[in-house]
């Protein structure tokens, strides 16, 4: 029989399903993902449809899970999606579903 999940890797596994509980958030990370280029909130807000303080609420938590890098170039704000943390979501999937992986997935 298998070890149950670590409290601590449970509590960052859920932390990405969190942020990922939101239809808006879900679109925010498809558009970065596959634009694979970083965007101002305006080109997000222009492609997305969606009101630019939503926008800025929901980048803000992906931000917060590592789903999305933020990088400043004098007052503005690049957005771009964390390679690292969509490669390893699938992974954290099985994990938390007890399929047996390699390692466990590290998102930094």
């Amino acid at each position: 029989m298998k070890e149950p999940l670590g409290r601590a890797e449970a509590e960052e596994y859920a932390s990405w399903f969190k942020a990922l509980a939101d239809a808006t958030r879900i679109q925010l990370v498809s558009l970065l993902a596959r634009r694979r280029e970083p965007m101002t909130v305006g080109e997000i807000v222009e492609v997305s449809g969606v009101g630019q303080s939503t926008v800025s609420h929901h980048l803000k938590i992906l931000a917060e899970v590592r789903f999305v890098l933020v990088e400043r170039r004098g007052t503005s704000s690049l957005y771009r999606i964390n390679e690292n943390c969509v490669s390893c979501f699938p992974t954290a999937a099985d994990v938390v579903m007890g399929k047996p992986v390699p390692e466990p997935p590290v998102c930094d």
